[in-house]
């Protein structure tokens, strides 16, 4: 098996899903055995929930797939804001569940209610913690490392299941002694789920929208194509798509009047070729001659 480094992003995306789903179904299996053996209603709700965590990573699979597949007529510059559109959904369902969370608080806080579990239970959601926080990590770590923000946003369902179970534990324990810390700490995680969620949406929105060139970039590309030919003069209008791993450039490039188009040519092609050996950009030159000097009065 080659090391990790050698895989593909379509590998680590299936390899960062498929683990998720296989985790997820063995912790359904914990709970569900817990809950029909303590006859706790709410744990055995709790593990089809944990089961229904796969559709995260389901919509993480699939995006993946759709993005690596190759360009076609209806989509000449490739599949890969499909990512973009999973991390959307991710986000989305991420709200729901940080809504439904607050709601679910602010009913125990009106009603007094303290949470209440037997040992096997503080157990198996403790554990449960435990290992939704390590698929956190592990989904978070392949996101970076292939800057991925549908394994990104996978990675804080995770956490926000991580969370709900270590609050389950923590009301079990407190809850006799702080009939609110249940309903409050709920409050609180709650918020930070949609606060969160809401900043991947916003994330990659701004993505599908289209962003501009970085200006740190910009400088860069400015520094390296007017060291490729001193008759270059100026550069300008700059527009800028990116579609998964496949970024389109355009720009204006002022030279000196007298160059002809054969040398013209040859500069664009020198600079497409600089700019995709450096960035992996494809970039689409226009050449334009320089303004005449204003006349004196």
């Amino acid at each position: 098996m080659k090391p990790l480094a050698q895989w593909s992003k379509k590998q680590i995306g299936y390899l960062g899903g498929f683990v998720s789903i296989a985790l997820n179904s063995a912790l359904f299996g914990v709970k569900l055995w817990a809950g029909l053996a303590t006859d706790s209603v709410s744990m055995q709700a709790d593990a089809w929930h944990t089961l229904s965590d796969s559709l995260t990573s389901l919509i993480v699979i699939i995006g993946f797939w759709i993005a690596s597949r190759p360009a076609d007529r209806e989509h000449p510059f490739g599949h890969g804001r499909a990512e973009l559109a999973a991390s959307l959904v991710i986000g989305t369902l991420l709200i729901v569940v940080g809504v439904t969370f607050g709601w679910d608080s602010i009913e125990r806080l009106r009603n007094r209610q303290t949470a209440s579990f037997t040992l096997v239970a503080v157990v198996v959601f403790g554990v449960s913690a435990l290992c939704k926080e390590a698929m956190a990590q592990f989904s978070l770590r392949l996101g970076k490392r292939i800057n991925s923000t549908a394994l990104k946003a996978d990675a804080w369902h995770h956490r926000s299941d991580a969370i709900a179970s270590a609050l389950i534990v923590a009301g079990a324990l407190l809850g006799p002694y702080l009939w609110w810390i249940d309903g409050a700490l709920g409050l609180a995680v709650s918020a930070l789920i949609v606060y969160s969620a809401a900043a991947i949406i916003r994330e990659n929105t701004k993505a599908i929208m289209g962003e501009p060139l970085p200006a740190a970039a910009r400088d860069d590309i400015v520094a390296l194509v007017t060291s490729l030919s001193g008759d270059v003069s100026d550069i300008h209008h700059f527009h800028f798509h990116k579609y998964g791993d496949h970024a389109e450039l355009t720009f204006h490039v002022r030279v000196k009047k007298t160059m002809d188009v054969g040398r013209a040519h040859e500069l664009t092609a020198k600079i497409e070729a600089a700019l995709k050996k450096k960035y992996d950009f494809d970039a689409t030159i226009h050449i334009e001659p320089e303004q005449p000097e204003p006349s004196g009065a």
